[in-house]
């Protein structure tokens, strides 16, 4: 069966984080969402009581949700009705230097990882930064995605360094939540020459529903089918994703990181943002209801409006994690 595939949300990172939404993607027919866990900005002791809680709340409600594995696993759970959730993460910072701590971060549930969350560090460059490629280090860690069958994610990357990734890589590559630079001008859009490189490796660029990287001050579901159809005319249709990087703040939940936390620098003003790295606004879930009409009113057909809403990322995950 084809599965409808939501590449990116963020929960707050709590552990005490609603799950509501979840249940609001469940209610919409969507059977698999990647939720963040972390940031290059969040340290070890914020982010490890948030997989455990997230694990445990997950394990305790087998009726609703499950913690996949493969995309086996997925098919289950939607035949089932029930959401399978994975755990993906923004950046190197939190493998501490160690290509090891990919399987490790994998065997807790991460099924995709990206190198550097909009600003350099010692695996790879941001996409708000001097990007002075991919370092020797980043090279291993590469290897170590591959070899976990995590899938080797580039949002967030600078372009030299996203094209070293996907340069090296043996498994396809794919942009998460990411937007065509050429109808937006902004640094976190991605240029027409990494989502060639990105189909090349037989990857799949998910178009995020962010308002700035769209273009638009209420994004819809008709401005996200509208990117996508970019990236289908340039690259194919089988290389284009859904990943509407919608982000749930919740009242009474503080998920600033501890410490010395400038978001002035991770997220910066010159470049459009505004509080905390928030961007503008995101369209609701219930727009997953809408995107399937909206990719055919551009004139795609419904099984090619079918992959594009996560029968390509299905492929992909499938010869990543195996299963």
């Amino acid at each position: 069966m084809n599965i409808t595939w939501e590449a990116h949300a963020c929960l707050p990172l709590h552990p005490e984080a609603d799950f509501a939404p979840l249940e609001d993607y469940r209610a919409c027919g969507v059977h698999y969402v990647s939720i963040n866990i972390g940031m290059d900005m969040n340290p070890l002791e914020q982010m490890l009581p948030v997989i455990a809680a997230f694990r445990a709340r997950l394990a305790a409600q087998p009726a609703r949700y499950v913690l996949p594995r493969t995309v086996a696993d997925i098919e289950a759970a939607a035949a089932q009705g029930r959401l399978a959730v994975g755990f993906d993460l923004e950046g190197a910072v939190p493998l501490l230097g160690r290509p090891e701590m990919v399987a490790l971060y994998r065997d807790l549930g991460v099924r995709q990882v990206h190198f550097a969350y909009n600003r350099n560090n010692a695996v790879a460059g941001g996409c708000h930064d001097d990007d002075t490629g991919l370092t020797p280090l980043g090279r291993r860690m590469v290897e170590a995605v591959n070899r976990a069958g995590v899938l080797m994610d580039c949002s967030h990357t600078g372009r030299r360094s996203s094209l070293d990734i996907m340069e090296v890589s043996d498994a396809p590559v794919i942009f998460s939540h990411a937007n065509p630079q050429a109808l937006i001008d902004h640094g976190r859009n991605i240029t027409d020459e990494q989502i060639r490189r990105c189909a090349a490796t037989g990857g799949v660029v998910c178009v995020n529903g962010v308002s700035r990287f769209l273009g638009t001050t209420r994004p819809t579901a008709a401005d996200v089918a509208r990117h996508a159809a970019y990236v289908a005319d340039l690259v194919g249709l089988e290389h284009v994703g859904i990943g509407l990087d919608i982000s749930f703040p919740q009242p009474g939940i503080d998920e600033t990181p501890p410490g010395d936390h400038d978001p002035r620098w991770w997220w910066p003003p010159e470049a459009g943002y505004d509080r905390q790295g928030a961007p503008s606004t995101y369209p609701p879930v219930a727009a997953w209801r809408e995107l399937g009409p909206a990719l055919q009113a551009l004139g795609m057909g419904a099984d090619e409006a079918g992959l594009v809403l996560g029968g390509n990322m299905q492929r992909v995950a499938r010869g990543v994690w195996g299963g």
